[in-house]
Order: C-alpha cells, then structure tokens, then sequence
C-alpha cells in the first residue's frame, strides 16, 4: 500500500516503534544522544531529499496455518532516485540490520515511524505524535498511515499476542554509503 512521500533535509533519521514524542534533551546533551539513550534507533548519513513510503503487510514466517491471522508489518521507505542507480540496478544492494529488540508483552498495536531528526520538533511533524487522531479504534484491523512533510508513520491494530520482534534494517549506497532506503517491521512473537 503506498503511503506517500516525506523530505529528509537532514542525514539523520530516527527509526522507532513509538509514536509517543520522545521529551526534550537535557541542557548540554544533544536530542540524538538523548534518543540514543532511551533506545530509539538513530541512522546517520541518510541521503537527503524526497523519499517514498510504503506500508506491506505479509503473513508471518513463524507459521504455515491457513486460520493464522498473524501478520509481520514493514514500513518501507526509499529515497527516490534509488531505483536510477547503477550499483542498484546491477543487484549488489542488500538491506543490513541496524536495530532490533523484543517487546515481550501484549501489544495492542504494531506501529512504526521514520523521522528526519532535524524537524521533530517541527509542527507539520506534531501530527504524526497525535496518533489517538488518526489510528483505528481497537476493534479496526485496517492499518493506518499519516505521512507529514518530513515523516511517516504505520500502524495496526492486533488481536490477542504475545509481544512483537522489532526490526530496523537500512540499504547503503555502496558499502560506506548514504542510506538510501529504510525498513521497520514488526512480527509477532
């Protein structure tokens, strides 16, 4: 499902499950180590300019059972002019894991946001935050998608869970590349 697109101006994006707005940094402690420390993902020398959003939403690896409603949701984001280049379209691109962790509790909800850090703070921004405004009711299955000019977010609703595997992978252009596409998926456990 396309979502849409958003601007990075910055190369720093900020890759989370959240969609809670993360405080303010301390005097003299800069808002990327302040995000740093309370466990967000944050990716450097992201390639600026327009970026396209998708939301794919696949059934689960972990079981084969056709009365499965199990899902693994993925935002995927890539800078436009990916698909021009050369090392690209010759396949010698690969997605490597920059993030992951567990949530070993119920989830109510499978969420996921790309934001370039520079604008967080941003009001355009202030809408992705305000997710009570645009997810679904807890009896809604269909994801949900807001997109702003310099973010976008997912989510989805879950049944009964036992938690969620978070992933953060990011493609190079080259191996000490900018990043030129991002992934944030989420699987049930």
């Amino acid at each position: 499902m396309r979502i849409g697109a958003f601007s990075f101006d910055s190369s720093v994006a900020l890759l989370t499950e959240r969609l809670a707005f993360p405080g303010k940094a301390e005097e003299g402690q800069t808002m990327e180590k302040m995000l740093r420390s309370q466990g967000y993902c944050v990716l450097d020398n992201v390639k600026p300019g327009i970026w396209i959003a998708d939301l794919q939403l696949v059934r689960c690896p972990v079981c084969d059972l056709n009365t499965c409603d199990g899902t693994m949701q993925t935002l995927d984001a890539r800078h436009i002019e990916l698909f021009l280049c050369e090392d690209y379209q010759n396949g010698n691109w690969e997605y490597q894991l920059v993030g992951s962790h567990d949530i070993k509790k119920r989830a109510d909800g499978a969420a996921g946001a790309i934001f370039d850090i520079k604008h967080l703070e941003d009001p355009s921004t202030s809408a992705v935050f305000d997710y009570k405004s645009w997810i679904g009711r807890s009896n809604d299955w269909q994801p949900k998608a807001m997109i702003a000019y310099h973010a976008v977010a997912v989510s989805t609703n879950l049944q009964e869970n036992e938690g969620l595997h978070v992933k953060y992978h990011a493609m190079r252009a080259g191996t000490d590349g900018e990043v030129v596409a991002i992934r944030v998926s989420q699987q049930l456990l």
